[in-house]
């Protein structure tokens, strides 16, 4: 179910085991990540160094290697929509976020279809994704 050119042994292995419907979680680098890991969940750490790497440099790679049919954000209580929304819509070519509160995205992160987690190591609040992937057409 794979396309495009990703090199990362771990993560292209995680994916191969994956299909319709598994998700993939991009967490930023304050996601709890070790407690909120799902039951099928393979975590792959990308956190290098404060901000290297980004999130955005992830889901860019993903695109040209999965079909992504669903995007879940997670969203804060009140205030402004975070930034890098609008990043997350172009590199998804505008598909819609699906938002959830701080505790649903983590339920459903951490759900037996999550079958990859990317630890990243950006700084950025609210800076995490859930991909459901979709069929490759």
């Amino acid at each position: 179910m794979l396309k495009g050119t990703l090199i990362h042994p771990e993560i292209l292995y995680s994916l191969a085991s994956a299909g319709h419907g598994s998700r993939v979680l991009i967490a930023d680098g304050n996601y709890p990540a070790s407690t909120k890991e799902g039951p099928n969940t393979n975590t792959v750490y990308l956190n290098l160094t404060p901000g290297i790497v980004k999130v955005t440099d992830v889901l860019n790679c993903l695109t040209s290697t999965i079909e992504i049919e669903e995007a879940y954000v997670m969203c804060p209580e009140s205030g402004e929509e975070p930034t890098i929304f609008n990043e997350f819509r172009k590199l998804l070519q505008s598909l819609e976020l699906k938002r959830l509160g701080r505790f649903e995205f983590y339920e459903l992160a951490s759900s037996p279809e999550t079958a990859l987690q990317i630890v990243t190591a950006d700084q950025r609040l609210y800076a995490n994704i859930l991909l459901t992937i979709g069929v490759v057409k």
